[in-house]
């Protein structure tokens, strides 16, 4: 629908104001608003181009809720520039300087003191269940899926494990939950869901973990395997900007996928990996998003001694 004159002025003079300062998705709303076009249309126009982009992604360029950064992408903003008549490089540039706030916004991984001090805490809970430190299991498989809510935090996550016992008289698991920052460990809740029932439950409230014994009602001899799957309902903590697992020694699959609330996409994801907690991080490789099914996922085919995870990016 055309703009009266003064509601086109109005609009143009947005328009003027959002390309001089930003941010990208607050010019490209108000581009597509200054030339009255409905996404359909720009996405109509996009194709003449011979760039294939989908409505909800301009809505959510638009929005703020994702960042166009793959080839395709960038191809289509270059591609809007002349379709909504702006001067070439207007949007590109806002968009490398949008790229550049958020990094300088996004906070540091966790410190290697935080993650020494909760392993120091694990060390001690598991000590007050008489866990030995050899577990007598070996993980020949272990399927991690994590929820990230609508608050974009920590929602919880679900843990099936495959194992061989290596000794005689296994009899239960530890499981170790490292909370986000801020996070209340007294107040989550671990549901045994398959082949297992919760016993004894541990945590400590300033470095957010919790251990909780899982009870297998049988005894193991040395070769057995078992499967059994739990859970963890946190959603205490306030934003969450990654999720890690860390392993003591070499073992079987692992498999992380984080699956996000339909209406807080990140605008990136991406997997990283260190030896250690005093390692810098390496191994970093970007993960596309599923706007379908809202989900990231890894698959170390075999692990080894280090720490694994998927972090992600909010605008």
């Amino acid at each position: 629908m055309p703009y009266a004159p003064e509601q086109a002025d109005v609009a143009t003079a947005e328009l003027d104001t959002a390309l001089r300062g930003g941010p990208f998705h607050v010019a490209l709303r108000a581009a597509i608003a200054a030339r009255g076009l409905p996404l359909q249309r720009v996405q109509h126009h996009l194709t003449r181009y011979g760039v294939r982009v989908g409505v909800t992604s301009l809505s959510y360029w638009q929005q703020g809720a994702r960042r166009p950064q793959r080839p395709e992408s960038l191809r289509a903003v270059r591609a809007l520039e002349e379709i909504l008549q702006l001067p070439d490089e207007s949007l590109i540039r806002l968009l490398a300087e949008t790229g550049e706030r958020s990094a300088a916004r996004r906070p540091a991984a966790r410190s290697y003191r935080s993650l020494l001090e909760a392993s120091d805490v694990s060390q001690r809970l598991l000590a007050e269940l008489d866990s030995p430190l050899d577990g007598g299991l070996h993980a020949l498989g272990h399927h991690e899926r994590v929820r990230i809510g609508a608050r974009r935090e920590l929602a919880g996550r679900e843990s099936q494990h495959i194992v061989r016992a290596h000794r005689h008289g296994v009899d239960r698991f530890m499981a170790v939950h490292h909370g986000d920052p801020g996070c209340v460990p007294e107040r989550m809740t671990v549901h045994a869901l398959e082949n297992c029932r919760t016993g004894r439950v541990r945590w400590h409230h300033d470095t957010g973990v919790l251990v909780a014994e899982l009870l297998f009602d049988t005894r193991l001899r040395a070769g057995d395997t078992f499967l059994f799957r739990y859970g963890v309902e946190d959603g205490t903590a306030a934003l969450s900007r990654e999720y890690a697992r860390a392993f003591g020694s070499a073992g079987g699959q692992y498999a992380l996928q984080v699956r996000f609330d339909a209406g807080v996409l990140p605008v990136r994801c991406h997997r990283f990996t260190q030896h250690s907690a005093a390692a810098p991080r390496s191994g970093r490789q970007e993960l596309p998003v599923s706007e379908r099914h809202r989900s990231v996922h890894l698959v170390e085919p075999r692990v080894r001694s280090g720490i694994v995870g998927i972090g992600w990016d909010w605008d």
